[in-house]
């Protein structure tokens, strides 16, 4: 186990200081605001496999492994959670759909070694090529591609039962508006409280009410798992769907280093690559065996910037209680018993908002929609996603997710050399833009 120095009393944090990832608070204290990370992350990470079909156990023990082996690879000095990234909903589900759950996984694991790969280089060669891969206006509808292609997904849930939907989405938006700090930031978590609430109430009413598969769970036992399969046909199919995944990743790690040495100091950028590293052997790990890809989160930098505590030591404290939460099957029961009506409520809100975030991703870099490279380096991305084009070759498919990516990158390189070439415009560049998670302020 690391050591860290105890700041001050160990009690308060002096105004105007913060407490790094080196220090921590007494350890009363440090548990506390370590159970604090749980609740923050867990909203948005039991939510990837309710909504993908994976075993909830399953991935919330591989996301307290993966925020240690985190914590580990990046020698305890850049704190993180590393939660159920949302990027993998829609390639999992189509995956799952068309190969089955090995060939998802598969899928997962070989988006954490194209990751790993990726944090070795820029850890030797530094982060120049990303930001010229990915400028704003490619990387911005590259997010958003990923939720608007999931619309059809949210729509298929919300008229299973339109009333718990509705009472569900109602919700998520009241306590993000209402509510401010921490209590907004996991809005999605309460409003899937309140719509669960209602389906119970509704379903008691009508007499539908059913607790018997959580009833006869266990309190205590092992989560399911599951292995990644490369030897099924469609493997390889699935696989490519992945890919463009690995690119939201990238970002998403990149913003969450930058957010926090903005917050604490500029010498944690120097561990980008090694944050590179861990979510790629994390995601790895997880894919493997049965568990969700996973990135950094957004709700949990939301705490950190409340609290001014950035100690590492309350993010060993989450990774361990979510190992001690995945061994309840109980829990997972109670998760998988969550009706379509509440997911086709908080999707509606969750899918809307990562491609929002795309969007703001062009807002906050003013991306200059006047230039025309611009202007179909998105349009022409978010069209093949919201209208799902796929392409198929025998056995092998490309779905929208992977062909909406590639565009974006094809017309926004080559439409600029072209560009150059005939002087009529430069490129539109930019930094990398602090991405995140979905949750309540999103990654």
């Amino acid at each position: 186990m690391p050591t860290w120095t105890l700041h001050g009393n160990g009690r308060t944090v002096e105004p105007g200081k913060v407490v790094r990832p080196d220090e921590r608070l007494n350890w009363g204290a440090t548990i506390a605001i370590g159970v604090q990370h749980v609740i923050a992350m867990f909203g948005a990470t039991f939510l990837v496999p309710v909504l993908t079909g994976f075993p909830v156990p399953t991935t919330l023990l591989f996301s307290g492994i993966g925020t240690i082996l985190f914590l580990i690879i990046t020698k305890n000095k850049l704190p993180s959670y590393l939660g159920s990234s949302f990027a993998f909903i829609a390639p999992v589900t189509a995956a799952t759909a068309s190969a089955g759950m090995g060939s998802a996984l598969a899928g997962i694991v070989a988006v954490g070694i194209l990751l790993a790969a990726v944090g070795f280089i820029v850890q030797f060669a530094g982060l120049g090529w990303i930001d010229k891969l990915m400028p704003p206006v490619v990387s911005g509808a590259i997010v958003a591609l990923i939720g608007f292609n999931l619309a059809p997904v949210a729509w298929t849930n919300f008229q299973v039962e339109p009333l718990t939907a509705t009472i569900t989405l109602v919700a998520v938006i009241l306590f993000s508006v209402v509510f401010r700090g921490f209590l907004g930031r996991i809005s999605i978590f309460l409003g899937v409280i309140v719509g669960y609430i209602a389906s119970v109430i509704i379903g008691a009413v009508n007499g539908t009410l059913d607790f018997t598969a959580v009833e006869q769970a266990d309190w205590i036992g092992l989560p399911e798992f599951h292995i990644a399969d490369f030897a099924s046909p469609g493997t390889w199919s699935a696989i490519a769907m992945f890919l463009p995944v690995v690119l939201v990743l990238i970002a998403e790690n990149v913003g969450h280093v930058r957010g926090v040495a903005s917050m604490t100091d500029a010498s944690v950028n120097r561990h980008t690559g090694r944050a590179l590293i861990a979510d790629g052997v994390a995601t790895t790990i997880a894919g493997t065996f049965g568990g969700s890809g996973t990135t950094t989160y957004g709700e949990n930098i939301g705490v950190m910037a409340a609290t001014r505590v950035y100690s590492t030591a309350a993010y060993w404290v989450a990774g361990i209680a979510a190992i001690l939460l995945s061994l309840s099957p109980k829990v997972g029961a109670v998760f998988n018993s969550i009706p379509p009506g509440v997911l086709g409520g908080v999707t509606t809100a969750l899918y809307g908002l990562i491609g929002i975030i795309g969007i703001k991703i062009w807002v906050d870099n003013r991306v200059d929609f006047s230039r025309p490279v611009n202007q179909y380096t998105g349009a022409v991305a978010l069209v093949i996603a919201i209208a799902g084009f796929t392409m198929q070759w025998g056995d092998f498919q490309l779905g929208a997710i992977v062909i909406g990516a590639a565009a974006a990158l094809l017309i926004y390189h080559v439409g600029n050399a072209i560009a150059r070439w005939r002087k009529t415009g430069a490129d539109d560049g930019g930094p990398l833009p602090v991405i995140g998670q979905l949750g309540g302020d999103p990654q």
